[in-house]
């Protein structure tokens, strides 16, 4: 999609999902693509192939519902530890470039800095501890307190109410267009996709929502 320039000027809000799109997703991707299914197939005794298959067979069934991103959820379906297995590898929890940048200026400029995401409790935590990026925020919400994920329009009625943002002086920035669709729908006036939500792999463009692929186009 050709690229327009965001009226920065005239958004008073700024809304940020966090996975993907503040920070890298190869930590995520890692996690549920090769980590759990290493330890899910020494769990069962299953080649890493089939229990690959059969974890992505599970994971399609929770997509866009809470359990989707429900850490707990997970311990208990697949009899792991899930906490504990990112505790592991959480030194490869990294920051996109330019985004404290973003998020300063942002802040700077008197504009209200929300985290709006579909991350359990424990997985925020921990992704706070990690980065820091935690301070540079109003507030934060998550899809456990509103009780729907992203992707239902109900998320965004409650996080109007919570977080008492104007729709028409709204920015949304996420890595899932389902997401953006939703919030698109709802009224959210401003609406940027973030191309590239894993470092290590190609910006995935949209030919429906205006993108970015570094946050350094916005500053």
């Amino acid at each position: 999609m050709e690229k327009k320039r965001i009226p920065l000027q005239d958004i008073q809000f700024v809304l940020l999902d966090m996975d993907g799109t503040l920070l890298d997703k190869y930590f995520d991707d890692y996690f549920w693509e090769h980590l759990v299914p290493e330890k899910y197939s020494e769990k069962h005794t299953l080649s890493f192939g089939k229990a690959k298959e059969e974890l992505f067979r599970k994971y399609k069934s929770h997509e866009g519902t809470l359990n989707w991103t429900d850490l707990d959820f997970w311990s208990r379906e697949l009899n792991l530890d899930i906490p504990a297995l990112k505790e592991q590898i959480k030194h490869l929890i990294e920051v996109h470039p330019h985004v404290e940048d973003f998020l300063v200026a942002m802040r700077k400029q008197g504009k209200k800095v929300f985290l709006v995401t579909n991350a359990h409790y424990k997985s925020i935590d921990l992704k706070f501890k990690k980065t820091r990026i935690g301070k540079h925020f109003d507030a934060v919400l998550s899809s456990f307190d509103v009780g729907h994920p992203k992707e239902n329009i109900r998320f965004w009625e409650k996080a109007e109410e919570l977080l008492g943002f104007r729709k028409e002086k709204t920015l949304f920035i996420d890595d899932t267009e389902e997401i953006l669709k939703t919030a698109k729908k709802y009224g959210i006036q401003y609406i940027l996709y973030k191309a590239r939500s894993n470092s290590r792999v190609e910006p995935v463009h949209s030919n429906t929502f205006m993108h970015i692929v570094d946050f350094n186009e916005l500053l």
